[in-house]
């Protein structure tokens, strides 16, 4: 890939707000950089987060959102907190909690930050991953932090905190789910939604030769041809999209360099699996493949 090409008012934009940005091709990040057919996913993400604005990436599971986070979390040499979200969040998960300290032999209350109050302190980048698994009522209190104001109300500390200038957030959601919900438009209009497909193709086999362990490059070619049929098989609703999550097929061809290929898909694919219908199918359609 080559390097992101800005335009001159976004570097200015970037210089105001003190963000310091890496390109793509420099060292330590090529060989775990988020890859798609279209470039301008990565060069739009860079341009919203150098606007001040929330990226929600939006995509199938396993389609490189979090390997996106990463990506930008690099460019623009800001750690990034990550938020895993599930109906169980609760505000000490955002916020922090109370614990006991010992100062000067006398306890005291102390107050440990979690990753939005870190992350706005420290100017750093907020993931939130999944935020559509947060419970409707959890989630308001980010409204004043993802809007305008970019502050937070504290209640665990009564402190109303300010985000410094490079502070950013970038959340990810699976749509249609079991356990997650619909966002309500409030929270929705609040982002830049910036739609992730599955890498398919030349891109996924680039993919593939980077991350994987498998180095048998007429196997990969293959699992490149399994994972265009798992997706044709995903559209039509014969199997859910966690089949053709690309993170499986990493793990799945981990294991073909050690194991015979068929035995590295049950591993790796198949068994994760809910019916046996959906199991079959796979096997199937890779038996074709790997006979």
């Amino acid at each position: 890939m080559n390097k992101v090409e800005l335009p001159a008012d976004i570097e200015k934009v970037m210089l105001d707000r003190h963000l310091i940005f890496s390109n793509v091709d420099d060292e330590g990040i090529n060989e775990s950089r988020f890859i798609a057919a279209d470039e301008n996913i990565l060069t739009d993400a860079i341009i919203a987060l150098s606007l001040g604005k929330n990226v929600l990436l939006k995509g199938p599971t396993g389609s490189g959102k979090t390997k996106l986070a990463e990506t930008l979390s690099h460019l623009f040499k800001q750690p990034m907190h990550s938020i895993n979200c599930s109906v169980d969040m609760d505000a000490e998960a955002l916020l922090g909690f109370k614990t006991i300290g010992v100062e000067a032999g006398v306890n005291t209350i102390e107050f440990v930050p979690g990753p939005v109050v870190k992350s706005m302190n420290m100017g750093h980048l907020l993931y939130i991953d999944e935020i559509n698994m947060a419970k409707p009522e959890t989630l308001p209190i980010l409204n004043s932090v993802l809007d305008y104001r970019r502050t937070l109300f504290n209640p665990f500390t009564g402190e109303v905190i300010k985000a410094k200038r490079t502070f950013g957030v970038i959340a990810a959601i699976n749509e249609g789910y079991i356990g997650t919900v619909q966002l309500n438009e409030a929270l929705k209009n609040r982002f830049v939604v910036i739609d992730i497909p599955y890498v398919q193709n030349d891109i996924l086999k680039k993919v593939l030769v980077n991350e994987s362990n498998l180095r048998n490059e007429a196997m990969i070619d293959t699992f490149v041809k399994l994972s265009e049929d798992l997706i044709t098989q995903v559209s039509n609703g014969q199997i859910p999209e966690e089949a053709a999550s690309i993170r499986a097929l990493i793990d799945t061809c981990d294991l073909a360099e050690y194991l015979p290929p068929l035995r590295a898909i049950q591993r790796g694919i198949v068994d994760k699996l809910e019916e046996e219908r959906e199991k079959s199918a796979v096997m199937n359609i890779a038996a074709t493949l790997f006979s």
